[in-house]
C-alpha cells in the first residue's frame, strides 16, 4: 500500500513540472508578440533616414530671379491722314518695311505712342484753320499692320488721343483692341499684362488731366506704388516736354511748348521710379533725348518720332530714331539694353539706320544731360552697365572725350506742332 502511494508521487511531479513548463513558455511567446505589436503600430521618437536624398524645388528663388521679360519701345506713330486731305500710301505695309518688322519681332511688349485716331468720324475738335494746328485721322483697319508688325501696348495719353473727340477716341481704342492691342493711359488706369508668366503693370501720363497728370505726382505716385503692389514689373509711359529740335536737350525744369505747360520730365520721371517704377519709356517731343539710369531703372527721355507718313517733320533730328530694347528680371532689375537705330525718310517711312546716327546723337546727347555719369553705349548700341555691391545695375562709364554734342538746328522746318 505504501509502495503503491510512494509510486504515485513521482508521477505527479512529472505532471507539475510540465504544466509550470508550458505555462511559462506561453507567457514569453504572449510577451514577445505584445512588444513587437507595440514597436510596430506606437513609436515614442521619429524615425530617421540617415542615408535620404533632399528634394529639390521644382521652382526656387534663384530659377524665378533669371526669368526676364523684353520690351521693345518706339515713339511717335502717325501712319498718314485721310483728314482734312489724303496722305495715305498706296498699300498699307509699305508704312513698315520688312527690314524694320524683323527688328521688331523678340519682344514680349511691343509698345509705341499712337499719335492718330482710327476712325471715320467726320468731325474734329480742332480748328485747323489755325496755324500750325493739326489733326490726324486713319483709316480703322490699319490697326491690323500693327498687330501683324507684332505691337501689343499702344498709349493713347498724348495731345492727339482727341483730335476727333469722344467718338473719335472711343473708335480708336476699341479698333486696336479688337486686333489684341492693349491701350494705356485712360485715366486711374492700371493695364495688367501678364509676359513670360511674370506680372506686369503699365500705367501711361501725360499733361492733359483728361489723362493720367504728369502734375498731379501725389496721384502718379499713388498709380505707381498700386501697381507695384500687385505686379513684380511696372513700365511707366510719359508723354512730356517741348517739341522738335529746338527740344533736343531734356533739362530738369518745367518746358513749354506754344505756352502749353509740358511738365519736368526729369523730376516726374524720376518721382515714378522713387515710386516703385521699373522703366519709364518717354515720348511727344518729336527727337530722340538722352537716356539716364536712375537707381538702376533705365529712363528713356523721349523715343523720338518712328513713323509720321507725309505727317511729321523728318528734318535733322527729327528723323532720327530707334528702337530700344530693354530687358528686365523678374524683380523689376535691368539685364540689358540696346539701341536699333532707325533713320526716317522723307515720306516718315522707318529704315534700319547702317550708319548708327542715333547711336552717335544719344551718346553725345547723355554726355550733355547728365556730365557726371552719362550712360555709356558702345557702338553696337549696346548700353554699357555693370552691377553695384548691391547687386542691381549702374551705369559707371565715364564721358568718351572724342564725342563732339550735336548742336541743336534751327531750321524751320524741324519743329512739330500740335
Amino acid at each position: 500500500m505504501a509502495n503503491r502511494s510512494i509510486g504515485k508521487v513521482p508521477s505527479f511531479i512529472f505532471i507539475s513540472v510540465c504544466l509550470y513548463l508550458g505555462i511559462s513558455i506561453g507567457v514569453v511567446i504572449r510577451l514577445g508578440q505584445s512588444q513587437r505589436l507595440n514597436a510596430a503600430t506606437t513609436p515614442t521618437e521619429p524615425v530617421s533616414l540617415p542615408l535620404a536624398i533632399p528634394v529639390t524645388p521644382s521652382t526656387t528663388e534663384e530659377q524665378t530671379s533669371q526669368k526676364t521679360i523684353t520690351i521693345k519701345a518706339v515713339g511717335d506713330i502717325i501712319p498718314g491722314t485721310n483728314f482734312p486731305n489724303y496722305r495715305l500710301p498706296r498699300f498699307r505695309d509699305q508704312l513698315l518695311p520688312k527690314s524694320v518688322r524683323t527688328h521688331l519681332q523678340g519682344s514680349d511688349i511691343l509698345f509705341g505712342n499712337f499719335e492718330s485716331s482710327l476712325t471715320n468720324y467726320p468731325y474734329t475738335t480742332k480748328d485747323i484753320s489755325r496755324g500750325q494746328v493739326f489733326a490726324f485721322r486713319s483709316p480703322p483697319g490699319y490697326a491690323r499692320l500693327f498687330a501683324e508688325a507684332g505691337f501689343n501696348v499702344f498709349n493713347m495719353a498724348n495731345n492727339h488721343a482727341m483730335d476727333f473727340g469722344p467718338v473719335g477716341f472711343k473708335d480708336t481704342k476699341k479698333n486696336l483692341e479688337a486686333v489684341g492691342i492693349a491701350t494705356l493711359g485712360h485715366k486711374n488706369q492700371i493695364l495688367y499684362l501678364e509676359a513670360n508668366n511674370i506680372p506686369v503693370a503699365m500705367v501711361g501720363f501725360s499733361p492733359y488731366e483728361m489723362h493720367n497728370s504728369i502734375h498731379n505726382l501725389g496721384a502718379a505716385q499713388a498709380l505707381v506704388a498700386e501697381a507695384k503692389n500687385k505686379a513684380n514689373i511696372v513700365i511707366v509711359s510719359m508723354h512730356a516736354g517741348a517739341e522738335g529740335t529746338g527740344a533736343l536737350h531734356v533739362k530738369n525744369q518745367t518746358e513749354f511748348f506754344y505756352g502749353e505747360n509740358r511738365g519736368n520730365s526729369i523730376k516726374f520721371a524720376r518721382n515714378m521710379i522713387d515710386a516703385g517704377a521699373d522703366l519709364v519709356l518717354g515720348h511727344g517731343p518729336h527727337v530722340p533725348r538722352a537716356m539716364e539710369i536712375y537707381k538702376g531703372k533705365i529712363i528713356a527721355y523721349s523715343l523720338g518720332n518712328f513713323l509720321g507718313y507725309r505727317t511729321l517733320s523728318t528734318n535733322a533730328q527729327t528723323g532720327d530714331s530707334m528702337i530700344l530694347e530693354v530687358k528686365l528680371n523678374s524683380a523689376g532689375n535691368l539685364v540689358s539694353s540696346k539701341i536699333i537705330p532707325v533713320r526716317i525718310n522723307g515720306q516718315g517711312i522707318p529704315q534700319i539706320d547702317r550708319y548708327f546716327r542715333t547711336v552717335k546723337l544719344m551718346r553725345s546727347l547723355n554726355i550733355q544731360a547728365f556730365p557726371k555719369n552719362p550712360v555709356k553705349i558702345n557702338k553696337k548700341g549696346e548700353v554699357v552697365v555693370q552691377k553695384s555691391k548691391s547687386g542691381n545695375l549702374v551705369n559707371v562709364e565715364k564721358p568718351t572725350k572724342n564725342l563732339t554734342p550735336f548742336p541743336t538746328s534751327k531750321s524751320k522746318n524741324s519743329k512739330s506742332f500740335s
